[in-house]
């Protein structure tokens, strides 16, 4: 382990992994794993908060600053795009939404808040599936709480720490078909170590499904198996696409997102390999 050879805080950058109830299903570090180097914002969160990019930058950067106050080094370990780039390059200062306008908003079905965001914002309804409720509902909010659209909003950033610390990227961008075997084998293995359970715990909590936790991959497939909808073998083939579309996306947004000088490998285990390591020694 990388951690293990530089000293270093494994700090957790991925959206899903920081939910409580969902160990198995965002496929966390296990147990062992995580008792052979320090963890930060693992399994933090309940799965009623709407945790969200700038409340776990403003966390990373508390953790960043922890782990280098006691000699060691942060290493942000996942896959989620928005979080990274929201730590690095700040976030777009958007006043806080005024309640009327979100309970209106939010008020809304889907097809009727994206019909609404075309006419209101039509950049952002052609930039979106109207199928994404989240990212639709919050465009059309601010568009009508602040009178601007998210994306004029977006060419401000502010509190980033990206020209504060000393980088050290690696981007990991494996062969797509070795990725996707290894997803669909992996979600078979989770519902032999307790995804099932955990799904079903959050099912019972009756939680509203627009929250991130219930949107998380496989949630719904294995809701609905559960509920008698859906039949196994079409849940599991349903849950694998969806890993590896999501997958996909990732790969793209790694390859073309982050700058060009950042260093790219398709090897998945080159963090061990000693050229690789010297990268992350200071």
């Amino acid at each position: 382990m990388l951690a293990e050879r530089i000293g270093g805080t494994i700090v957790n950058a991925d959206a899903s992994q920081v939910y409580a109830d969902l160990r198995v299903l965002t496929a966390r570090p296990s147990p062992e794993e995580a008792a052979r180097a320090p963890h930060r914002l693992f399994g933090h969160v309940d799965a009623a908060v709407a945790h969200n990019a700038a409340a776990w930058a403003a966390e990373a950067k508390a953790a960043i600053d922890a782990v280098h106050a006691e000699g060691r080094t942060p290493i942000l370990v996942g896959g989620t795009g928005l979080y990274i780039r929201t730590l690095l390059d700040g976030i777009a200062p958007v006043p806080e939404i005024e309640p009327e306008v979100r309970t209106g908003v939010r008020g809304l079905a889907t097809a009727a808040a994206y019909e609404a965001l075309a006419g209101e914002d039509p950049e952002a309804a052609r930039r979106l599936r109207p199928s994404d409720t989240t990212r639709i509902m919050r465009a059309l909010e601010v568009a009508r709480s602040t009178g601007r659209t998210l994306a004029d909003w977006q060419t401000e950033r502010v509190g980033g720490i990206g020209d504060t610390v000393r980088l050290a990227p690696l981007l990991l961008i494996p062969e797509a078909r070795w990725l996707a075997e290894r997803i669909e084998a992996r979600f078979v293995a989770m519902l032999a170590q307790g995804a099932i359970e955990e799904v079903d715990a959050l099912v019972a909590r009756d939680l509203d499904p627009n929250l991130p936790a219930m949107r998380a991959i496989s949630v719904a497939e294995i809701a609905a198996w559960r509920a008698g909808t859906l039949a196994r073998d079409v849940m599991v083939a349903q849950a694998q696409a969806s890993s590896r579309r999501y997958a996909k996306r990732q790969r793209t947004w790694f390859r073309h997102q982050p700058p060009a000088e950042w260093h790219r490998t398709s090897q998945p285990y080159a963090v061990l390999d000693d050229n690789i390591v010297s990268l992350f020694q200071l």
